[in-house]
C-alpha cells in the first residue's frame, strides 16, 4: 500500500522516491512489483518473430526454440518486452561462467583497474577460487577480487570521464555473447543486431544501480538486451523525466529484458538485489544441468564441477546482469575526437549511464 501511495503521489522526482522506498531493507510490502512469472494486470502477451531464429541456432546459444519462449509487455511501454527464463536446462551456467572467469581477463576493463596494478588483476578467478571455495557465512570474511568486482566492459569500452564511447578504445567483442544476443534481438524483431558493447555488473544483496538513462550509444533504434543471472532484483522502469513515477518488477535468474523504440531512453534501476523466491541458496534453473549431448557450433562449453562449485558459492549472495548494445547505426563512425578515448570512472563502485547517483553502494541516489 506504502509503494502504491508513493506512485500515486507523482510530482518532483516520483521516481527517486519510489526506489528509496524499496531500496529500504525492511519494504516487505512487494505487492507492486509485477511478477511475470504471474501476469497480469497492465502486462500483456507480446508477440515473438519465431520464424527468424532457427531452432537449431537456438540451441547452439542454449536457448530453447522460440516457439515455446514467453514474451510480455507493459501498457504504457511500447518496445519493452520481458522473456521470462528461456534458457536450457544447464545453459545458464555457462554465462555465469564466463561473467566470472574469463569475460574479466584483459584486454577487458574492470573497476579494478583503477586502483591495482595490471599484474594483479590479469588472474581474478585464479586468484579468488580457492577463498571462494572455501567461504563461509561469515559477513565479516575477507573478500576474494572476485566479490569486489562491480563491473567489467567489453567490445566499445564505454569513457566514463567524457560519457562517450570511442574508436580508440576497443577490444573484441566475446564471439559466445555476440551470437545469444544476436539470436535474442533477431526472436525480438531485430535482424542484423550487432554486439558491440557491453557491461557487465556485479550485484550482491547490498547493491544498488542509481537511477540513469543509456543513451551514450550513437544508434538508439538498435535495442538494449538485458540478461540476469544468480540472486533476484526489483527492476524499476520509468518514463522520459523523473518526476514519471516508475513501474516496479522482479527480475529472476534467467530473464531477459529488451528496451526498444520508446522504451530505450527511460530512466531506470535497481533499488534492491533479493534471494530468489524459491527460499533456497540459488534457484532450481541454476541446479539443472547441462545435457551432453551438445549441437554442433554451439556456443555453450561444459563447466567442470570445480568451475561450477565457485561459480555457485559466488551466486549465492549475489546476482550477475549482463547488457548489450549496438553502438553505432549501418555506415555510422565515430565523430573526430582529442586525446586517445581511454577515460576510466571515476570511481570503483560507477557504473554505467550519464547518473552520477548510478553506484552498487547502500542508499543511492
Amino acid at each position: 500500500m506504502a509503494a502504491a501511495a508513493l506512485t500515486r503521489e507523482g510530482g518532483e522526482d516520483a521516481f527517486r522516491r519510489l526506489f528509496r522506498f524499496y531500496r529500504q531493507r525492511d519494504a516487505s510490502d512487494l505487492r507492486g512489483v509485477v511478477d511475470f512469472s504471474a501476469p497480469g494486470g497492465q502486462v500483456f502477451r507480446s508477440q515473438l518473430s519465431v520464424s527468424s531464429v532457427s531452432d537449431q541456432d537456438a540451441y547452439r546459444a542454449g536457448l530453447q526454440p522460440v516457439s515455446q519462449w514467453k514474451a510480455y509487455g507493459l501498457s504504457g511501454y511500447p518496445g519493452f518486452i520481458f522473456i521470462p527464463n528461456p534458457f536450457l536446462p544447464g545453459c545458464q551456467r555457462h554465462w555465469v561462467k564466463q561473467c566470472l572467469k574469463l569475460y574479466p581477463e584483459k584486454p577487458n576493463v574492470c573497476n579494478l583497474d583503477l586502483h591495482m596494478a595490471p599484474e594483479k588483476t590479469t588472474d581474478l578467478w585464479g586468484q579468488s577460487k580457492e577463498q571462494l571455495r572455501r567461504k563461509g557465512s561469515n559477513k565479516w570474511e575477507p573478500r576474494s577480487l572476485l566479490e569486489k568486482l562491480r563491473w567489467v566492459t567489453l567490445g566499445y569500452h564505454y569513457n566514463w570521464d567524457t560519457k562517450k564511447y570511442s574508436a580508440n578504445h576497443h577490444t573484441p567483442f566475446p564471439s559466445d555473447l555476440a551470437f545469444l544476443s544476436e539470436q535474442v534481438a533477431a526472436a525480438c524483431g531485430f535482424r542484423g543486431f550487432q554486439a558491440q558493447a557491453g557491461i557487465l555488473n556485479y550485484y550482491h544483496f547490498d547493491s544498488s544501480l542509481g537511477i540513469h538513462v543509456d543513451e551514450s550509444e550513437l544508434d538508439h533504434s538498435r535495442p538494449l538486451l538485458s540478461f540476469s543471472f544468480g540472486q533476484s532484483s526489483i527492476f524499476l522502469l520509468g518514463g522520459l523525466k523523473r518526476e514519471e513515477a516508475p513501474t516496479a518488477m522482479f527480475m529472476h535468474s534467467g530473464d531477459i529484458m529488451v528496451m526498444s523504440g520508446f522504451s530505450r531512453l527511460l530512466y531506470h534501476a535497481v533499488p534492491r538485489v533479493l534471494p530468489n523466491p524459491e527460499g533456497t541458496a540459488l534457484p532450481s534453473c541454476l541446479d539443472q544441468p547441462l545435457s551432453s549431448d551438445l549441437p554442433v557450433g554451439s556456443v555453450i562449453e561444459h563447466s567442470s564441477d570445480e568451475d561450477w562449485q565457485v561459480c555457485a558459492k559466488y551466486l549465492q549472495s549475489s546476482r550477475i546482469n549482463m547488457t548489450i548494445r549496438q553502438v553505432l547505426g549501418e555506415g555510422q563512425k565515430f565523430p573526430e575526437e582529442s586525446g586517445n578515448g581511454k577515460g576510466q570512472a571515476p570511481s570503483e563502485d560507477s557504473c554505467h549511464g550519464n547518473s552520477k547517483a548510478k553506484r552498487h553502494k547502500p542508499n543511492t541516489v
